[in-house]
């Protein structure tokens, strides 16, 4: 049998163990509780037993000149006080709290835990750090003895595997989702931890990583350091991560090291613009204590960004603080000491206990031990194992710890399911100057907000980005302009850049005969998009491919994910299974799949004379017709025979006139300088159209149209006949999968001149019928040969990105300075320097081309359609004068008449002929000349035979009528 033992020599000390020696003992310590603490088993001996005893023995471990020890064993002895002196909670019984120094050793803590294990000790409030909290845990689920820890906050501490570990602080694993939500609200991707190297910080970090991945970030880099590193060996590591390309750091270790790490980052230049330091909780762990700091020791915080666990605002956390300075006072040498989260939660922690252990002996529990059977068989040497009892009613006191439900300092305090408090909850904090500002809170509830998370808990959760929201934060440097993150990395580094080595298509991209350098339309929109970047990016451009064929950019593309390359730029498609494995660019060209086929000329039918003029322009030139026509015979039917006589034939001359126009045929004539001015014009207009309508009518019939066998994709998937198409390009695979055309059907090609031999040939030949290929090839390809054209629509929208790793921010920039270079026209003449296209290309939309359309006529209607309408302007001027003129002397002999009979008499005279108003007027004037020279009885007569005189000239309906 092998028997281990501890031997100190008399008068000697016990040796200070630090954590580091924790990691070579554990595995020790692990071996003895394998025989220790292998289930649980009792021999049924009681001792110590009563219903409600006078005196409840509880154990706390923790280091008292720690940083965290110091605040919670004042906070805790106050905490039994009150207890003690409140007669509502354990009537008739006092608690009688005995704590253990563990001098910030885990080995030593071991022991303290194994010697209450001795004594009738119900609960263990400790141990302060997670490292040893892992092993105890381990004592007390054999002796069923619960321990509660207010600082032991690594996540992995499950209830599975330590089912009497209770956690009565916030779970650093909510911590860890703070921090993702931070990066997030951000925008930024990738962070760099530093932490110790022991349990809490190994199990912290891995819980961000995964709280990370949720939001599609992740740690780019990983820098663990002992749990008391040497300056030497934090400078060592804060080079390295120097060098790395993320500027975002997370600091998580504790509040010994932190500040040694801050104030070396400082001593090197790591604390400047640029930078973002998020430090968990240790940071203002050491603000709440120490306050106020000098300015020397804000010094190095200035800008860093920490979390404070939170304790919502109340009457009972506000007493507490204001006893604080008195509960100090003389506790230390240095003077009082402030009051962090710590201490609050290690306040509740006893008045939980206190709680549960009341409800225990509600219950009709009692205190009851029994000693282990296999623990006797180890009797004897200087351990006393044997000594160890276990609790008989440590099950039951575990239930009723996580059912308690009150309210403490730290505000509600109930358990849930995975027995993590309810309501976990952090402050953001900003620190600045020599003090902090808080920036916003963050929940499990809500995310981030500026509202305190209990005025948020009566509404729905929302955790939209839209919702989360902080103040402004004073970055390192003393900026208040987000950092970018990311910087390229001052080590030699160059970025590996494949591009594919093309054998055809070369003006998109092609290397230069015997060198490393390339060219093409894709390599200069590749360097004009880095320029526009405000930093500078060292790459090296990597040949992809055998110069034999042309490379599959979809192999080109998972090499980036392998780490062979660092991006991929060229004439890669932006398709579905590519996206779901790297970040692509904006788009820098249009490209989907369209069909080529040969064209044959199409011989002219039998509407063709219809096609010169689009139907607008026909019915506009119609309507002119018309309009043109009735204006002419308004000026001229008063002066003109020709325009004159019963109404059907004035319609069928004013149809006559109008159309004869169009071949200058018309026989009538035109008298009055109106219509001689209108008929001018609307000549000139009936030239002009009538040459266009014949030139465009001799191109049409002249230059014969192209028409193929192949009208688009739907034609080739219903027929059989054999496709091509370009070789390791993604339109196979798009025909195969997505249209469901057998593999044996398409054909490979790798040249252009592959694609003319093929189409060429055509499916009875060896060839094929049509060709699938993207169409900026297609458009560069039908540039020198006009015998193949387009047929169909583009069937599929795709176009061309530069490709770099999930989550790169420089994909982001990149697409940010492509939007630039379209916007200020680099992009369209980059196009024209490599692609310019020839009249080939727009064969296809030669029939719309050739028909002339309205807007290029409107100018000649415009003016034709004002000559109209000022003509009738004039003559209406014209009509109303003489109308007034003639008529004048009736108006005044008749009196004042009705307005509908002026206006019909209006309309007479416009109808008359203009000869017979003006012989009707000069007769009027000779009968009034010889009224004058004769009497009164002869102006009678006279009167009587000019009104017959009258009558006979006018119409017999205005005789009766007078």
């Amino acid at each position: 049998m092998m028997y281990f033992c501890v031997v100190r020599r008399k008068g000697e000390s016990w040796g200070f163990v630090s954590d580091s020696f924790i990691t070579a003992m554990s595995k020790v310590w692990l071996l003895v509780l394998v025989v220790v603490c292998h289930g649980i088993f009792s021999n049924g001996v009681v001792t110590n037993s009563s219903t409600r005893p006078d005196v409840v023995h509880v154990g706390a471990i923790l280091s008292y000149k720690t940083i965290i020890g110091k605040v919670a064993k004042v906070a805790m002895e106050a905490a039994v006080e009150d207890v003690n002196s409140d007669p509502t909670v354990l009537p008739g019984t006092k608690i009688n709290l005995t704590m253990q120094d563990s001098n910030y050793s885990g080995f030593l803590g071991i022991l303290e835990a194994l010697k209450f294990m001795e004594k009738d000790t119900v609960a263990i409030i400790g141990p302060q750090q997670s490292v040893t909290a892992h092993i105890i845990s381990h004592i007390a689920n054999e002796l069923q003895v619960p321990l509660l820890s207010y600082s032991a906050t690594d996540p992995t501490l499950s209830s599975l595997q330590f089912p009497f570990f209770v956690r009565t602080a916030q779970n650093d694993l909510y911590q860890m989702a703070a921090i993702a939500d931070l990066v997030d609200y951000y925008r930024w991707r990738e962070v760099i931890a530093i932490y110790v190297d022991d349990d809490h910080g190994r199990n912290g970090i891995a819980a961000l990583g995964d709280k990370l991945a949720e939001k599609r970030c992740k740690i780019s880099y990983k820098a663990p350091m002992s749990p008391l590193p040497t300056r030497d060996e934090i400078t060592d590591l804060l080079i390295k991560v120097a060098l790395m390309e993320s500027r975002i750091v997370v600091l998580h270790t504790y509040a010994g090291p932190g500040p040694v790490v801050l104030k070396v980052a400082q001593y090197l230049g790591m604390m400047g613009t640029g930078y973002v330091w998020i430090a968990t909780n240790w940071l203002t762990t050491i603000l709440d204590t120490n306050a106020p700091l000098d300015s020397d020791a804000t010094d190095d915080f200035q800008g860093v960004i920490t979390l404070r666990m939170y304790a919502p605002d109340s009457e009972l956390k506000r007493k507490f603080v204001s006893r604080w300075s008195n509960l100090t006072s003389g506790k230390s040498t240095n003077g009082s000491f402030g009051l962090s989260t710590y201490g609050l939660y290690a306040y509740d922690t006893v008045w939980l206990l206190a709680h549960a252990i009341d409800a225990f002996f509600n219950q009709g529990g009692i205190i009851s031990f029994s000693n282990d059977s296999r623990l006797t068989e180890l009797h004897g040497g200087s351990l006393n194992l044997d000594a160890m009892s276990i609790f008989n009613g440590g099950n039951l006191l575990l239930q009723n710890i996580l059912q308690v439900n009150m309210t403490g300092v730290t505000g509600p305090i109930k358990f849930t399911s995975d027995r993590n408090f309810i309501y976990p909850a952090f402050e953001v904090i900003n620190v600045i100057g020599t003090g902090i500002r808080r920036i916003g809170y963050w929940s499990n509830y809500s995310g981030l907000s500026v509202l305190p998370p209990e005025m948020l808990y009566a509404k729905p959760p929302n955790r939209s980005s839209a919702s989360q929201r902080l103040y402004g934060v004073i970055w390192p440097g003393q900026t208040t302009e987000r950092p970018r993150g990311w910087i390229f990395p001052n080590n030699g580094r160059h970025l590996k850049i494949g591009v594919p080595k093309r054998v055809s298509y070369r003006e998109f991209v092609s290397q230069v005969e015997g060198t490393d350098l390339f060219k093409g339309y894709c390599i200069d929109v590749f360097t004009a998009a880095l320029n526009l970047l405000p930093y500078a990016v060292p790459y090296k451009l990597i040949a992809f491919g055998d110069g034999i064929n042309n490379p599959s950019s979809t192999e080109l593309v998972h090499l980036i994910t392998t780490g062979v390359y660092d991006a991929a730029i060229g004439d890669i498609a932006i398709i579905t299974n590519r996206t779901k494995i790297v970040d692509f660019t904006q788009p820098y060209v249009e490209s989907g799949l369209v069909v080529v086929a040969p064209v044959s000329r199409l011989n002219s039918n039998a509407w063709a004379f219809l096609r010169p003029f689009t139907p607008m322009m026909w019915g506009v030139t119609a309507i002119f017709f018309l309009i043109v026509g009735a204006v002419v015979w308004i000026l001229e039917h008063r002066i003109n025979d020709e325009f004159r006589g019963p109404p059907k034939k004035q319609v069928v001359t004013v149809l006559w006139f109008s159309l004869s126009t169009l071949f200058f045929s018309h026989k009538e004539n035109t008298v009055s300088t109106l219509g001689r001015l209108v008929l001018i014009i609307w000549l000139f207009v009936v030239l002009i159209i009538n040459s266009s309508y014949t030139a465009s009518l001799t191109s049409i019939l002249t230059v014969q149209k192209l028409s193929s066998s192949v009208k688009g994709i739907e034609s080739l998937i219903n027929s059989k006949d054999p496709i091509g198409y370009q070789q390791n390009s993604y339109a196979r695979n798009y025909l195969v999968e997505e249209l469901g055309i057998h593999e044996s059907r398409l054909v490979p090609l790798n040249m252009p001149e592959d694609y003319a031999k093929a189409l060429k040939e055509g499916p009875g030949g060896g060839g094929v019928a049509a060709v699938v290929d993207e169409r900026a090839y297609v458009d560069l390809f039908l540039s020198t040969r006009c015998e193949f054209s387009i047929v169909g629509q583009e069937f599929t929208k795709a176009g061309w990105g530069f490709a770099f790793p999930r989550d790169s921010p420089l994909a982001i920039d990149m697409s940010t300075a492509i939007l630039r270079l379209s916007e200020n026209g680099d992009l369209e003449r980059i196009h024209d320097k490599w692609l310019k296209r020839s009249a080939c290309t727009s064969q296809s939309t030669t029939y719309e081309l050739d028909r002339l359309q309205l807007n290029s006529f409107w100018g000649l209607f415009l003016i034709c359609g004002l000559a109209c309408l000022l003509a009738l302007i004039v003559y209406f001027i014209l009509m109303v004068r003489q109308f007034s003129r003639h008529y004048s002397d009736d108006f005044e002999s008749s009196g004042r008449s009705s307005g509908s009979k002026s206006f019909q008499t209006f309309l007479t005279f416009v109808d008359e002929k203009e000869e017979e108003v003006k012989n009707r007027s000069k007769r009027k004037q000779m009968e009034k000349a010889s009224n004058r020279s004769v009497g009164e009885d002869e102006s009678t007569n006279s009167s009587t035979r000019r009104y017959t005189e009258s009558c006979s000239s006018k119409s017999l309906d205005r005789c009766e009528e007078a």
